[in-house]
């Protein structure tokens, strides 16, 4: 990866973006987009738009979600500890004795979540999970007033974990669901850049994804594509632990490339699009099957309007929803490499009928 695109991956994981928060990360990605992109725009809703080649046909639109999980603070009680509540689906397990950061009034502020110590749990509360309207911020405070100078009601705040390199090419980092997608689509539209396109191709960073896949209906509506690619993440089912989602979901590696969905979600021809290019580019690639809606951004970019052209790319990901999500280097510079060229192949007459 080279030494710019690094820069901007770590940039936008340090990012502070729960659903609904996406202001960090809209300002790098946008920050980005502008080096290369035709026009850089931020809509009502808090999509981020950047668009190559306007004018082109078909019409492109490029998804990934910059929300990430977090909380927000709905408290703030007489001795200084805040009380929260989730932004998006949490495994209770996760969050209990983590450090955070909390993006206040007058930048971050850090704190810890607390929780009872286990040796003053009774012995059948030990075997239970802490629910998470028992937890609680401390950052530190004496009292109210005290924590009010730094922090108010509805501030947002995540877990407090830097990106880590494991072993050479795998990451570990909070909020690759789905900030990788929102990176991988602009890193497409900075390839395709460079070359000759028939398409107008709109890469857009789509927010709210985590709370009922909202960005993506209003971005789809806005720019009425003709064609749409959703990117996310997906379960890597490479460890242990993972015998039932391997014959749900598939054996899907991390290392082992982008991953193509197939079902009703999904286009059949853009599907096999996909396919010819990666076969054709020797781009390594695994496949999962869905048999109905996916829970990401093709699910509402398909039924926008009157219908779109939709496929969905995935990267491989393990431990989603936690604090150290993993992912690989390969399966990111693959996935960008098969986006793009698959695009770049796209002209105003590609026959995509269904019934040829």
């Amino acid at each position: 990866m080279k030494d710019v695109s690094r820069r901007f991956l770590e940039s936008l994981i340090h990012a502070i973006s729960p659903s609904g928060y996406e202001e960090e990360a809209a300002r790098v990605w946008q920050a980005e987009a502008r080096g290369f992109a035709a026009a850089v725009r931020h809509d009502v809703h808090g999509n981020s738009h950047a668009v190559i080649n306007p004018g082109g046909a078909p019409r492109v639109l490029l998804a990934g979600h910059c929300d990430e999980i977090g909380f927000v603070v709905s408290h703030i009680d007489d001795h200084g500890f805040l009380w929260i509540q989730p932004i998006g689906g949490w495994d209770p397990q996760i969050p209990q004795g983590h450090r955070v950061l909390i993006r206040g009034r007058k930048g971050r502020v850090p704190g810890v979540i607390g929780k009872m110590p286990i040796h003053l749990l009774k012995a059948e509360e030990r075997e239970k999970v802490t629910k998470l309207d028992r937890l609680w911020v401390d950052i530190g405070a004496g009292s109210r007033k005290e924590a009010e100078k730094r922090v108010a009601v509805g501030d947002p705040l995540v877990l407090d974990h830097d990106l880590a390199e494991l072993n050479g090419r795998i990451l570990a980092g909070r909020g690759f669901d789905n900030r990788i997608g929102a990176f991988i689509v602009l890193e497409v539209l900075r390839h395709l850049a460079k070359s000759k396109l028939k398409a107008e191709v709109h890469a857009v960073a789509t927010v709210q994804e985590e709370i009922g896949i909202r960005g993506a209906r209003t971005a789809a509506f806005g720019i009425d594509p003709q064609i749409g690619i959703a990117t996310d993440v997906t379960f890597a089912t490479d460890h242990p632990t993972m015998e039932e989602a391997v014959r749900r979901f598939g054996n899907i590696k991390l290392g082992g490339g982008p991953v193509l969905s197939r079902g009703p979600n999904v286009h059949p021809r853009l599907f096999e699009r996909f396919v010819e290019t990666a076969e054709k580019r020797k781009i390594r690639h695994q496949i999962e099957a869905h048999g109905g809606a996916t829970p990401t951004d093709a699910n509402l970019i398909q039924v926008s309007r009157a219908g779109v052209i939709t496929a969905l790319v995935s990267t491989p990901c393990r431990y989603l929803h936690s604090s150290c999500e993993l992912i690989h280097l390969d399966d990111v510079e693959a996935e960008i490499e098969l986006i793009a060229e698959t695009v770049a192949g796209l002209k105003p007459d590609t026959d995509f009928s269904l019934l040829r």
